[in-house]
Protein backbone atom coordinates (compact mmCIF):
# COMPACT_ATOMS: atom_id res chain seq x y z
CA UNK A 1 0.00 0.00 0.00
CA UNK A 2 2.83 1.92 0.77
CA UNK A 3 4.18 1.36 -2.69
CA UNK A 4 0.91 3.00 -4.21
CA UNK A 5 0.61 6.30 -2.13
CA UNK A 6 4.47 7.04 -3.08
CA UNK A 7 3.48 6.20 -6.96
CA UNK A 8 0.42 8.73 -6.46
CA UNK A 9 2.81 11.54 -4.91
CA UNK A 10 5.06 11.02 -7.91
CA UNK A 11 2.24 10.99 -10.23
CA UNK A 12 1.10 14.06 -8.91
CA UNK A 13 3.99 16.26 -8.81
CA UNK A 14 4.63 15.31 -12.49
CA UNK A 15 1.78 17.01 -13.14
CA UNK A 16 1.98 20.23 -10.80
CA UNK A 17 5.60 20.41 -11.53
CA UNK A 18 5.08 21.50 -15.49
CA UNK A 19 2.06 23.93 -14.32
CA UNK A 20 4.18 25.94 -12.28
CA UNK A 21 7.47 25.80 -14.45
CA UNK A 22 4.62 27.26 -16.97
CA UNK A 23 3.67 29.82 -14.64
CA UNK A 24 6.70 31.19 -13.96
CA UNK A 25 7.46 31.25 -17.78
CA UNK A 26 4.30 33.17 -18.19
CA UNK A 27 5.33 35.88 -15.45
CA UNK A 28 8.95 36.42 -16.78
CA UNK A 29 7.74 36.68 -20.25
CA UNK A 30 4.81 39.38 -18.92
CA UNK A 31 7.92 41.11 -17.25
CA UNK A 32 10.36 41.51 -19.97
CA UNK A 33 7.11 43.03 -22.30
CA UNK A 34 6.32 45.53 -19.26
CA UNK A 35 9.78 46.36 -18.87
CA UNK A 36 10.65 46.84 -22.59
CA UNK A 37 7.19 49.11 -23.31
CA UNK A 38 8.63 51.13 -20.64
CA UNK A 39 11.69 51.52 -21.72
CA UNK A 40 10.13 52.04 -25.88
CA UNK A 41 7.66 54.32 -24.53
CA UNK A 42 8.38 56.28 -21.54
CA UNK A 43 12.22 56.74 -21.79
CA UNK A 44 12.69 56.84 -25.49
CA UNK A 45 9.16 58.46 -26.05
CA UNK A 46 8.69 56.03 -28.94
CA UNK A 47 4.92 55.32 -29.54
CA UNK A 48 5.26 53.34 -32.30
CA UNK A 49 7.42 50.81 -30.66
CA UNK A 50 5.60 50.76 -27.61
CA UNK A 51 2.40 50.21 -29.12
CA UNK A 52 3.21 46.75 -30.29
CA UNK A 53 3.18 45.27 -26.37
CA UNK A 54 -0.65 46.60 -26.51
CA UNK A 55 -3.36 44.17 -26.55
CA UNK A 56 -6.27 44.65 -28.39
CA UNK A 57 -7.25 47.56 -25.82
CA UNK A 58 -5.92 49.12 -23.56
CA UNK A 59 -7.62 50.22 -20.45
CA UNK A 60 -6.19 53.13 -18.46
CA UNK A 61 -7.10 53.58 -14.72
CA UNK A 62 -5.79 56.87 -14.07
CA UNK A 63 -8.28 59.76 -13.89
CA UNK A 64 -5.94 62.11 -15.26
CA UNK A 65 -4.75 60.24 -18.20
CA UNK A 66 -6.75 59.71 -21.57
CA UNK A 67 -8.19 56.05 -22.12
CA UNK A 68 -6.64 53.77 -24.80
CA UNK A 69 -3.71 53.96 -26.65
CA UNK A 70 -4.67 57.06 -28.30
CA UNK A 71 -4.11 58.35 -24.85
CA UNK A 72 -0.70 56.92 -24.24
CA UNK A 73 0.56 58.18 -27.36
CA UNK A 74 -0.54 61.59 -26.34
CA UNK A 75 0.99 61.48 -23.06
CA UNK A 76 4.21 61.05 -24.74
CA UNK A 77 3.79 63.99 -26.87
CA UNK A 78 3.56 65.70 -23.62
CA UNK A 79 6.81 64.56 -22.71
CA UNK A 80 8.52 64.88 -25.45
CA UNK A 81 7.61 68.86 -25.50
CA UNK A 82 7.45 69.52 -22.33
CA UNK A 83 10.06 67.03 -20.48
CA UNK A 84 12.15 65.54 -23.38
CA UNK A 85 15.07 64.59 -20.66
CA UNK A 86 12.63 63.23 -18.71
CA UNK A 87 13.93 59.23 -17.59
CA UNK A 88 12.33 56.14 -15.19
CA UNK A 89 14.24 54.33 -13.42
CA UNK A 90 12.76 50.75 -12.68
CA UNK A 91 13.89 50.04 -9.10
CA UNK A 92 11.51 46.73 -8.54
CA UNK A 93 9.50 44.13 -10.72
CA UNK A 94 7.24 41.80 -9.48
CA UNK A 95 4.76 39.78 -11.29
CA UNK A 96 1.58 37.20 -10.14
CA UNK A 97 0.11 35.52 -12.78
CA UNK A 98 -1.22 38.36 -15.48
CA UNK A 99 -0.18 41.34 -13.49
CA UNK A 100 3.01 42.97 -13.50
CA UNK A 101 4.09 45.46 -10.82
CA UNK A 102 7.20 47.96 -10.92
CA UNK A 103 8.76 50.59 -8.60
CA UNK A 104 9.69 53.25 -10.43
CA UNK A 105 11.70 56.98 -9.84
CA UNK A 106 10.62 58.92 -12.38
CA UNK A 107 12.42 62.32 -12.70
CA UNK A 108 10.83 64.63 -15.49
CA UNK A 109 13.89 67.22 -14.89
CA UNK A 110 17.18 66.46 -14.35
CA UNK A 111 18.36 67.70 -10.95
CA UNK A 112 15.41 67.48 -9.18
CA UNK A 113 13.59 64.73 -6.60
CA UNK A 114 11.07 63.47 -8.80
CA UNK A 115 8.55 60.88 -8.16
CA UNK A 116 8.08 57.61 -6.60
CA UNK A 117 5.37 55.73 -8.69
CA UNK A 118 3.92 52.20 -8.10
CA UNK A 119 2.46 50.98 -11.93
CA UNK A 120 0.37 48.09 -12.03
CA UNK A 121 -0.19 46.54 -15.83
CA UNK A 122 -2.87 43.92 -16.94
CA UNK A 123 -1.75 41.44 -19.46
CA UNK A 124 -3.91 38.89 -21.67
CA UNK A 125 -1.45 36.85 -23.81
CA UNK A 126 1.07 38.51 -23.22
CA UNK A 127 -0.35 41.83 -24.51
CA UNK A 128 -0.96 45.01 -21.91
CA UNK A 129 -4.61 45.69 -21.68
CA UNK A 130 -5.00 47.35 -18.32
CA UNK A 131 -3.09 50.66 -16.82
CA UNK A 132 -2.97 51.56 -12.97
CA UNK A 133 -0.78 54.17 -11.07
CA UNK A 134 0.08 55.65 -8.05
CA UNK A 135 2.22 58.64 -7.83
CA UNK A 136 4.05 60.12 -4.85
CA UNK A 137 6.76 63.20 -5.30
CA UNK A 138 9.77 62.62 -3.30
CA UNK A 139 9.64 65.25 -0.50
CA UNK A 140 12.95 67.49 0.02
CA UNK A 141 12.83 66.26 3.97
CA UNK A 142 11.66 63.17 5.34
CA UNK A 143 10.48 61.73 8.90
CA UNK A 144 13.11 58.91 9.05
CA UNK A 145 16.25 58.10 7.23
CA UNK A 146 14.67 55.59 4.61
CA UNK A 147 14.92 55.81 1.18
CA UNK A 148 11.56 55.37 -0.70
CA UNK A 149 13.20 52.81 -2.73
Amino acid sequence: MRHVWIGLAVATLAFVAPAGAADATKQDTNKKAVLEFYEKGLNQKDFDAASTYFGSRYVQHNPNAADGAEGFKGFLGFLKEKFPDSHSEIKQVFADGDYVILHVHAVREKGTRGNAIIDIFKLEDGKIVEHWDVVQPIPEKSANTNTMF
